[in-house]
Order: structure tokens, then sequence, then C-alpha cells
């Protein structure tokens, strides 16, 4: 491992030359330093900055399948409404997504510079832009939410119990944004344990309550799927109240003062105008989802939970992939505003091969306990193989995908927006939507369809993007 240079004693971390250097390092990470992560060796800063973003998103994603266990109890129905729903919350997410790209863009840019006041002003309209994108989301979900099932082929259990379930999710969705942009602002500004533990401690509560709610422990009421939804809200309400405490009291990089709360329409357009790309980026990919659900639908409801589960399994394990991506995304952003493009294109490439290593190995898991997986949520036949079956198709691809996530989040890191966004639109739309149709419904390969032609388009995407980063324009981005 390189040693920095020319690094005020303080900053230098110890390299882990043995079992007792190696915890501290881990203790290091998960409490969270003040180190420069322009100046600090590049594998230590990757490991200060992957570990909490690792665990960060281990634990919300070890609540999305703790959520969907107990809610697969409810039955087939449930799960698909769970599934449902999500196809709306993932415009949700793609706008809270698209967003917290750009804004860790910005705040690591202004860290690398030094300019600890517009990071601050930067946070703030941040935040008014994700409260006021949560609004149209609020009133639909509270409004129409049996509708938009309908809109999406739900079964009439869903239409006539599972509404609730869409109607608390989508009316409280205020929360959703303000935890994916709150913690943007920490990640950018090198604060990835704070973010953390933010969700340690959201989805914590989200755990406790599941049950309790959706089967009425104790003295409570079984609300059922009802229950879940009541459940993540709360838990994600009292995350946000922590996120918003911990910004004003002040992070080891980044505090944000009482005297910078008011609108600012310079830094607000600045920021409009760089998450207009993350955001495209995230709507074209979404929707695309939302597409396949579709699609899913019109093959039945076992088709639809059995991708549900799946993609709850998918999302618990790549989430160490999704946390080593963010941690490039910050080491791009932060070393280009310090004037070193060098340096962010190497913590890229190192990044990329131990996401590559680690997927790797996630894929072997997959092609040979897809069936025991998929069991351990249900005891469905029908929902069984239909998940087995996703797991197994996906495991051929991962290898590809690993490089695929970190150098999408390498243009994201550097503020290039645009180019990830032109990508998607190619290859999802063009290509993803049209080829699962084709497969799924005209040649009559049903679901098995779909998983093929979304192996096929994220295999292409995943090459295509890493020989786009390979040339270099990203460099010259300015935020």
């Amino acid at each position: 491992m390189e040693e920095p240079e020319n690094l005020p004693a303080s900053l230098v971390l110890k390299q882990p030359d043995s079992k007792t250097s190696v915890w501290q390092e881990l203790k290091n990470a998960i409490r969270g330093t003040e180190a420069d992560y322009t100046k600090i060796g590049m594998k230590k800063a990757i490991f200060l900055l992957a570990v909490p973003m690792i665990l960060e998103l281990v634990m919300e994603s070890t609540f999305a399948v703790v959520d969907i266990y107990f809610v697969s109890k409810l039955g087939p129905s449930a799960v698909a409404t769970v599934g449902l729903t999500e196809t709306y919350l993932f415009l949700l997410y793609s706008i809270g997504m698209g967003l917290a790209m750009a804004v860790t863009a910005i705040i690591a840019r202004r860290i690398g510079e030094k300019n600890s006041k517009d990071a601050g002003v930067s946070a703030i309209q941040s935040i008014f832009l994700a409260i006021l994108a949560s609004l149209p989301f609020a009133i639909a979900g509270i409004f129409f939410s049996k509708e938009l099932l309908i809109l999406m082929g739900a079964d009439t259990w869903s239409i006539e119990n599972g509404y609730r379930y869409t109607q608390w999710m989508l009316g409280g969705n205020v929360v959703i944004m303000l935890l994916f942009v709150i913690n943007a602002i920490f990640r950018g500004a090198g604060d990835a344990a704070i973010a953390m533990r933010i969700l340690w401690i959201a989805n914590a509560i989200n755990i406790i309550l599941d049950p309790i709610l959706i089967f009425g422990w104790g003295p409570f009421p079984a609300l059922g799927i009802e229950g879940a939804a009541i459940a993540t809200t709360f838990g994600r309400g009292v995350g946000v109240l922590t996120q918003l405490w911990i910004l004003f009291k002040g992070g080891k990089h980044i505090r944000v003062k009482l005297s910078q709360l008011g609108w600012d329409a310079k830094h607000m357009i600045h920021i409009l105008r760089t998450s207009v790309g993350g955001i495209g980026q995230m709507i074209v990919a979404m929707t695309s989802w939302i597409f396949l659900m579709r699609i899913l639908a019109e093959i039945g409801s076992e088709a639809v939970a059995g991708s549900t589960i799946a993609i709850r399994i998918m999302m618990f394990t790549m989430m160490p992939a999704w946390g080593l991506s963010n941690a490039a995304a910050t080491l791009v952003g932060q070393n280009l505003g310090a004037g070193n493009p060098d340096r962010a294109e190497s913590a890229v490439w190192k990044t990329g091969t131990y996401n590559m290593v680690f997927l790797m190995i996630v894929s072997i898991i997959y092609f040979f306990f897809n069936d025991s997986l998929m069991r351990i949520f249900t005891d469905d036949t029908k929902v069984i193989a239909v998940g087995a079956e996703w797991l197994r198709i996906l495991s051929y691809s991962y290898f590809v995908y690993g490089w695929w996530m970190v150098s999408t989040q390498a243009f994201n890191g550097a503020g290039d927006t645009q180019t990830p966004t032109k990508i998607n639109l190619v290859f999802f739309w063009l290509i993803q939507i049209p080829l699962s149709y084709f497969l799924a419904i005209t040649l009559g390969w049903q679901q098995s369809g779909v998983f093929w032609a979304v192996f096929i388009s994220e295999t292409s995407v995943g090459l295509f993007t890493l020989w786009l980063f390979n040339r270099g324009g990203w460099k010259t981005v300015k935020v």
C-alpha cells in the first residue's frame, strides 16, 4: 500500500501489517475520521470510505429482505402489492438518487476545494429540492392509490386490501427523499460513517416494528401489509430527524449553520442543472423496470412475486458492491476538486477490481444456491421457480456488472451525469424493453424472456460504459 507524501503525522494512518492494525482501521472506518481523502494512501482512502458505505447499504438491504420475509407470510398477492408499489417508488427513487448523485458530486468537489461555506449552502438547497420533489408523489399516493395499482394490473386482493400499503409508502415518501439527499451530503463530504449510522437507526426500527405491526404482537392490532408500510415510514422518519440534528451539530467534514437557512437561487439552479442528468439517468433505468413489471404482471402474480423476492435477494447481496462504487464516486469528486485527475482514475481501477472479485463470488452463490435462497422467503413452488431462474441467469453477468457500477459512479462523481443517462436511454429503453416484450410475449418465453433480455442488455451496457470511461473525457468536467 502506498504511503502518503508530505502529510502531517496526525493524518497518516498505519499500514494494516497486523491483526491489531486491521482491527484499528476497521474501527476508524466505522467511527469516522478527519482524514483528507485527497492525500492519504489510495487503498486506505477506499477502505475508510467503502466500509461504512457497505455497512450502510447492507443494513438497508437487510431491512428489504426482512420486510419481504414477513410480507410473504401474507401470500403471493401481498408480495405482488409490494412489487407493484415499488414500481412507482422506483420513479421516486430515480429522482432521489439522481439528485443525490449531483449533491454528492457538488459537495465532494467543494470539500476537495476546501470551500466549506458553499458546501453548507448547497446542502441546504438540496434539502429544499428534496421536499419539493416529494409533493407530487405524496398527493398521488394519498388520493389515487387504488387507481395506481389498477394501472399496473394488480389483482383483486391488492386493489381491495393492499392499497393501504401504497397509500402509506407514497404518501409519506418525503422521508425517503430526505434520507437519500442528506446521506448524499454526508457521503460527498467524506462523512460516510454518519450516513451508515443513520440507516442503522432507521432500519433497526423498521425491523423491530415490522412483525409487531404486521401480525399484531402484544397490544398492537394486526395491520397486515399496511403495518409494513407504517413501520417503514416511522423508522425512516426517525432517521431523517437524526440526520438533521447531526448536520446542524456538525459532522467531521461538514456542518450547516442556521445562518445558511434560506432560499439561494444561484446554488439551487446549479444543483438542478447538475442533477438533471442524474435524474434522467435513473428515470430511464427505473421506468424500464416499470415496463418489465407490467410485462410480468400479464404473466401472473407468481411471476411478479418471484421477481420481487429475487430482486430483494439481489439488493442484499449487491450492497457491498454499491458501497464500493459510492466510495469511488466520492474519491473521484474530491480528487478532481483537488486538481488530481490521475489519482481519481486510480481510485476507479482499484475499486473496480475489488468489485469484480466480490461479485464473481456472489455469482457462484447465485448459480448453485438459487433455489435454496428463494425457499428462505416462500414455500410456493411457482414463486420459487421464477425467482430461482432469475438469480441463475443474473449470475452469468455479474463479473461485468461490477465494472459497470464503478465506472458509472465515476462519471457521476465527476459531475458528468449526462453520459450515463444517454447510455441508459439506449440500452434500457431501446434494447431491454422491446427485447423483453418480444421474448416474453411474442415468442411466449414468459418470465424467462424478461430475464434473458435483462441479461443481454445489462451485460452490453456494462462493457460499453467501461470502454467509454477508459477514454477519459470525464476528467475535464466542471462542477
